[in-house]
C-alpha cells in the first residue's frame, strides 16, 4: 500500500475515532456499576448484532474457523476482560494506558506464530512498553487494585491474538467482521454471564436509562462508528501510519478520567504511561520505515 498524506478530512475522522474510543472508557465504567461486566459486554454485542444483521452475508466455508477465532478473541474475551478491568479499577487512566500494550504483544505474537522478524530498535521499544507497564503498576492507585491491571493486560493479549488471526481473513469487510463477531460472541457471553455473575436478570430489570445509554454508546459509537471509520482509514493508509495518531485515544481517556471521573494519577502513572505510549510510537515509526522500504 502506498503512503498518502493524511489530509484534513482523514484527520477529522481520526479525531472522531479517538473521541469515540476515549469516551467508551467512561461509558463502560458507568455501565458496569449496574450491569455485571460480562453481561454489559454481551448486551453491547447484542445491540451491534441486531443493527448489522440485515447486512450480513454467509462467509466462505474456509473462512469460518478463522472468523470464529477472531470473534471470540476480539469480541467475547477481549471486551469482557476490558469491562471487568474497568469494574475493578479505581481509575480510568491506568486501564486506558495498559490496553495499549496490545501493540508490542502483537509484534511478539507475529514473531512467535507467523515467523515475522523485527529489528533491534523495535525490540527496545517493546521492552520500553513493558517496562512502562511495570512502572505504572507501582502507582498507588494501581497497587490498590492490581487485579484491574492484570485483567486489562489479559484483554490486551487477546486483542493482540485476535489481530494476528485477522490477517488471514479474506473477503470479510468491516461490516461483515463486526456483525459476525457480534453474532458469534453473544451466546457464549450470555452463558458465561449466567454461570459466573450474580443477579443477572435483576440487574437488567433494574438498569437505569443512563446504563442503557452507556451500553448503546459502546455498541453504536465505539464499535460501529469508531471501528467502522478505522477500517475505512486503513483502506487508504497503512495501519502503521495511523497508529501514532490513534494514541490520542488513551491520552484523551486520561484527560477525561481527570476531568470527569475524578482521577488523581500519581507520577509513576504518568512516567509509566509515557513509556508505554512512547514505545508504541517507536514501534509504529519502525513499521512505517519498514513499509516504505518494501514499496
Amino acid at each position: 500500500m502506498t503512503h498518502h498524506k493524511i489530509g484534513t478530512r482523514d484527520g477529522l475522522l481520526i479525531a472522531v475515532i479517538c473521541l469515540a474510543w476515549a469516551g467508551n472508557f467512561i461509558t463502560t465504567a458507568l455501565g458496569v456499576r449496574e450491569l455485571p461486566p460480562i453481561l454489559f459486554s454481551a448486551v453491547r454485542m447484542g445491540i451491534l448484532a441486531l443493527v448489522l444483521l440485515p447486512f450480513l452475508r454467509i462467509p466462505a466455508r474456509e473462512q469460518w474457523s478463522r472468523l470464529v477465532l477472531v470473534a471470540l478473541n476480539n469480541g467475547a474475551v477481549h471486551l469482557s476482560l476490558c469491562a471487568i478491568a474497568l469494574k475493578l479499577a479505581g481509575d480510568l487512566a491506568s486501564p486506558a494506558i495498559a490496553l495499549q500494550s496490545y501493540v508490542p504483544m502483537s509484534a511478539l505474537l507475529a514473531w512467535w506464530l507467523l515467523g515475522e522478524k523485527f529489528a533491534w530498535r523495535t525490540g527496545i521499544a517493546i521492552a520500553i512498553c513493558f517496562s512502562g507497564v511495570l512502572v505504572l503498576g507501582f502507582d498507588p492507585i494501581v497497587l490498590d487494585k492490581p487485579s484491574a491491571l492484570w485483567a486489562m493486560l489479559a484483554a490486551a493479549f487477546f486483542l493482540a491474538l485476535g489481530t494476528i488471526w485477522m490477517r488471514g481473513l479474506q473477503g470479510v469487510d468491516v461490516v461483515q467482521q463486526q456483525g459476525w463477531s457480534a453474532l458469534i460472541s453473544v451466546l457464549p457471553m450470555v452463558l458465561v454471564s449466567f454461570l459466573l455473575e450474580s443477579d443477572v436478570v435483576a440487574s437488567v430489570q433494574n438498569a437505569s436509562l443512563t446504563t442503557w445509554a452507556c451500553v448503546s454508546y459502546s455498541a453504536l459509537v465505539s464499535s460501529l462508528l469508531g471501528h467502522g471509520l478505522y477500517f475505512a482509514l486503513v483502506k487508504r493508509h497503512p495501519v502503521a501510519q495511523i497508529t501514532p495518531y490513534l494514541l490520542c485515544a488513551p491520552v484523551l481517556a486520561v484527560i477525561f478520567g481527570i476531568m470527569v471521573w475524578g482521577d488523581r494519577p500519581g507520577p509513576k502513572l504518568f512516567i509509566g504511561g509515557a513509556m508505554v505510549i512512547g514505545g508504541v510510537l517507536i514501534i509504529a515509526y519502525r513499521n512505517i520505515v519498514k513499509n516504505k522500504r518494501s514499496v
